[in-house]
């Protein structure tokens, strides 16, 4: 039996063995940052003192300086808003490389909870954090919670799961920006003139299971029951935002309901209502408000197919995404105050 000991110095790979986790978990606990479950902190910290482990006090400074990598998941199949967040994440290379930070943009079909849950299972090993559009449903919170498990940093991003392990939500209040809209809508349209009913408000949203869209047609059903209730809201239909099916459903919608006052879009596919609405010689003469603004969106509010828009900064979204996940994998503190990410109101006469 060869009973030699090694003169070698011991190392935090050596303590990862010993607990039987990953090197980046067994970083996370040493250098006291969070996610990784009390469990599996409890392992780490087992080790440590099972081997006589002692960190070197430049060790964190060391993890600060290492290498990183990042994953963002968006949503492909051409969403406006999704590709301004892409573009602003790649407009701070500067900012990611003297950090040396190496960054994927990783688009997927994140309305199929399969697809997506497939999709994340491919991250571990291959990235240090990521930040996710994520779908409020049971597959991707478990996802989630095996990334955070596994010792990734993972942050939401515009739509949240917050039930999940997850360790920070960026964007706005979605019930703040659903009731904003309802109050718009209530207000353009005003009371009911004598002898008249209020009329129907359809509903367009992408998918009831993004936590974005569910969260802003509650909000926006908060303000029409309390203070219009003259309006007659519509059950939500889904496009998936998708312009194509967008314009379809609301050709049904006009079809369907000749009492139609005002449209609700919760997301994106803004393209396909205003071309409904122009085929039926309606533009403008139904209400329409929405979300984001785009070149598409910015051109119907100028020719006034939207009246008014609810809107987030994706510059704000894509800047606060790369600072929150650089202070998770280094232990550094998140500014809250700094990360808001503010309701917008724009309308034709403040267009930026």
């Amino acid at each position: 039996m060869n009973n030699q000991i090694s003169d070698a110095p011991l190392t935090l790979r050596d303590v990862a063995a010993a607990a039987g986790v990953s090197l980046a978990t067994a970083d996370r606990v040493v250098n006291g940052r969070p996610g990784v479950s009390a469990k599996t902190a409890l392992k780490v910290h087992e080790a440590v003192q099972r081997l006589g482990f002692r960190p070197l006090a430049a060790a964190a400074e060391l993890a600060r300086s290492r290498s990183w990598r990042f994953a963002v998941v968006l949503p492909g199949g051409g969403n406006r808003f999704m590709m301004d967040i892409a573009d602003n994440i790649r407009a701070q290379a500067d900012w990611f490389r003297a950090r040396r930070i190496a960054v994927e943009i990783v688009e997927t079909d994140v309305f199929d909870a399969d697809i997506l849950a497939a999709e994340l299972a491919t991250l571990p090993g291959r990235f240090d954090a990521v930040a996710l559009v994520a779908l409020d449903h049971p597959r991707i919170r478990a996802a989630i919670d095996d990334l955070v498990e596994g010792g990734m940093a993972v942050v939401t991003l515009v739509s949240d799961a917050p039930s999940s392990r997850r360790m920070h939500y960026v964007g706005i209040d979605n019930i703040a920006a659903g009731r904003t809209a309802g109050s718009l809508v209530g207000r353009f349209l005003g009371p009911p003139r004598a002898g008249e009913q209020g009329g129907a408000v359809g509903i367009v949203t992408g998918s009831g299971s993004l936590r974005d869209h569910a969260e802003r047609r509650f909000g926006f059903g908060q303000v029409l029951a309390e203070e219009y209730p003259h309006l007659i809201r519509l059950p939500p239909v889904e496009g998936r935002d998708d312009p194509e099916r967008n314009r379809d459903l609301v050709r049904r919608m006009l079809a369907d309901r000749p009492d139609l006052v005002a449209i609700y879009n919760t997301g994106e596919g803004s393209v396909g209502i205003g071309e409904a609405l122009a085929e039926a010689g309606l533009a403008r003469k139904i209400l329409c408000v929405g979300h984001e603004l785009t070149p598409a969106t910015r051109r119907m509010l100028l020719d006034g197919t939207f009246a008014a828009l609810v809107a987030q900064d994706p510059g704000h979204e894509a800047r606060s995404m790369a600072r929150v996940l650089h202070a998770l994998v280094t232990g550094q503190e998140i500014v809250t105050a700094q990360e808001h990410i503010r309701v917008q109101v724009i309308l034709r006469d403040n267009l930026p």
